[in-house]
């Protein structure tokens, strides 16, 4: 019986994380209220609010699965990309930019994230997902001698600002995703 509730609970928690997704993505978290939510979802405010202490933290699961999507999609283009790092990091980075071309994840990931969340709790979601991979690569590039000797903090950091900006500029130009990426590339490559 107790298996029973646990995956009603969860099945609950996904449908309301689902059309969560659905209404920041197309309105925005401002304009998209609770009760509107619970319509979408068929379920109660009751049933929300014993998963979720409101909309704040309904959207921050809904940022975390996007940001999660995004990280899983760097992830496999890296480890698609073989055995080179250079390769990787790369691949990885383009990845980042094609997942950002969706312009409900850039709503949700980029502009209502540090709007809902403030600054300081949207970057530590980032830095849990997608930034973690990309600091990780920075340092494995370090460690076998590819990129000079240097702290990899201040770089990673400049990286990800960069890509968040093309990805907030590409969620408006999805046609200039491969001017884009030369750019980028260049970039990168230029720290070899």
């Amino acid at each position: 019986m107790a298996g029973v509730r646990v995956e009603q609970k969860a099945r609950t928690r996904r449908t309301l994380v689902g059309a969560a997704r659905t209404l920041f993505a197309t309105r925005g978290y401002g304009d998209v209220g609770l009760a509107e939510i619970v319509a979408a979802a068929g379920v109660t405010k009751g049933a929300l609010y014993h998963q979720f202490d409101g909309k704040t933290a309904l959207f921050r699961a809904v940022l975390g699965e996007v940001l999660d999507e995004v990280a899983d999609a760097v992830v496999t283009a890296a480890r698609a990309a073989g055995d080179d790092p250079w390769a990787q990091l790369r691949a990885g980075c383009r990845a980042f930019l094609v997942a950002s071309t969706d312009p409900a994840r850039v709503r949700i990931a980029l502009v209502d994230g540090p709007a809902v969340l403030g600054w300081a709790q949207w970057r530590a979601l980032d830095e849990a997902t997608s930034q973690r991979h990309l600091v990780e690569a920075l340092e494995g590039l370090v460690a076998r001698g590819l990129l000079a000797p240097r702290p990899v903090a201040p770089l990673a950091h400049l990286l990800g600002g960069a890509m968040n900006e093309a990805a907030l500029w590409l969620a408006d130009e999805p046609d200039a995703l491969e001017p884009a990426w030369t750019e980028l590339a260049a970039m990168l490559d230029a720290l070899r």
